[in-house]
């Protein structure tokens, strides 16, 4: 039996207490709720509610499917939506936003630090921050200094990015290159502030592009689960690098949140040394079977999200399909691909591979094997013959390179704009 219908809740309390779906059943556990932007209103609207959910994913219910609130936790209506919370402009996760925050006091300018945060039912049935429970600082810190306060008589500065031109609107449609570039003249904070605002494939997109020391700064400032699902969308082989940087403890928490498949290939890569064909290469290349046909083929390579250096070519191999394959059997290149009759077998058209590496090979032999014979990706195979990734010249140039190149880069094409 529910209790009764609370009108007022402070969110320190609400959070961790369950949410409960129409039929009774648990869903998951409050976190957080969200407002828009606090700084700039006396009593902002509760727009809705961060929940966790089973493998710690940190989902979003608007406040509107909220029926009540009361000591035994949430009740909402609805199905529920499993995409990972992401706040958009101008909305703010109270709790992380505030809580153990110092802000001042409006009509003094005292500070005192954010305790907790209180929320209040109106006549007309939406949610608003009304109220800061706060600890007062003077001549250090005292028992017993403590008081509840309006919201209003409070005044801070946000921590959201104020430029406009960085909104995540606009972001969505820059570059990967532009977004990494527009992240390093920010301050960590800023960074951190605006990667929140970008999806999921967007930011593993940016986190392939930028420098290894801005990267790692990033995701240490990130939430781990975020991180995550991040890392899911990224290559492998770009996971594996990001995770090498962390540390290795970071590493293994973020490998177990991460989905069982896609963690398997990263622990993988991670094995093999950096300058080793095993090291740079991607788990993920275009592979089928020598039944499949020309049309099969050219419907994967056309994929948006493939890299134009992987849909050069495909795999064929004996099944298992999924690295590592069973024996390989060649390659079709893709402008084969594009002059043969679409019904046609792969089996009947494929390549025997001319040059193939294992996974100790080095940098050197690799980028050699390359210019050789004219390829910009090579077949990595196991002591079976079984595929176990592929090397792209993209992969070897970020080898090649020094390790600044992009700073220096950009720098460089900064210089010129100047001009």
């Amino acid at each position: 039996m529910r209790n009764e219908q609370l009108t007022r809740i402070f969110l320190a309390k609400l959070a961790g207490t369950p949410v409960f779906d129409p039929n009774g059943d648990r869903v998951g556990k409050v976190r957080d709720a969200v407002a828009t932007e606090p700084s700039k209103s006396a009593n902002p609207r509760i727009i809705g509610f961060v929940v966790q959910v089973p493998q710690r994913r940190r989902i979003f219910i608007q406040a509107t499917r909220v029926t009540s609130i009361d000591d035994s936790g949430l009740l909402m209506t609805g199905s529920l939506n499993i995409r990972r919370f992401q706040p958009k402009h101008g909305e703010v996760a109270l709790l992380e936003e505030l809580l153990d925050r110092e802000v001042l006091l409006r009509k003094t300018g005292e500070p005192v630090i954010v305790e907790d945060l209180g929320i209040e039912l109106t006549s007309i049935g939406d949610w608003r921050l009304t109220l800061a429970h706060v600890k007062k600082k003077e001549r250090g810190w005292r028992r017993g200094l403590m008081s509840t306060i309006d919201w209003s008589d409070v005044e801070y500065e946000s921590r959201l990015v104020p430029n406009p031109a960085r909104t995540s609107e606009e972001i969505s449609d820059m570059s990967a290159q532009d977004v990494a570039a527009a992240l390093s003249e920010l301050e960590i904070d800023e960074r951190a502030e605006l990667a929140k605002s970008l999806d999921d494939d967007k930011l593993a997109d940016v986190l392939e592009e930028m420098d290894d020391a801005d990267r790692v700064e990033l995701v240490t400032n990130l939430e781990e689960e975020r991180i995550a699902d991040v890392l899911g969308e990224m290559a492998p082989d770009d996971a594996a690098d990001v995770l090498k940087e962390v540390g290795s403890e970071t590493a293994e928490e973020l490998l177990n949140l991460m989905e069982e498949t896609d963690a398997e290939d990263v622990r993988r890569l991670m094995t093999y040394e950096d300058y080793s064909a095993g090291g740079m290469m991607t788990t993920d290349p275009v592979i089928l079977d020598a039944d499949a046909t020309v049309a099969d083929a050219l419907a994967l390579v056309r994929r948006k999200e493939l890299a134009p250096a992987i849909a050069a070519q495909v795999f064929v191999c004996r099944s298992p399909l999924e690295t590592p394959t069973g024996r390989l059997l060649g390659i079709v290149h893709l402008q084969r691909l594009l002059r043969e009759q679409p019904a046609l077998r792969l089996g009947l058209i494929l390549e025997p591979a001319s040059a193939s590496l294992t996974p100790e090979t080095g940098l050197n032999d690799v980028v050699k094997q390359l210019a050789n014979y004219n390829l910009i990706a090579l077949p990595v195979v196991d002591e079976s013959d079984r595929l176990i990734g592929a090397v792209t010249v993209d992969d070897v140039l970020d080898h090649l390179l020094p390790e600044n190149w992009r700073n220096t880069t950009e720098s460089k094409n900064r210089s010129e704009v100047r001009k």
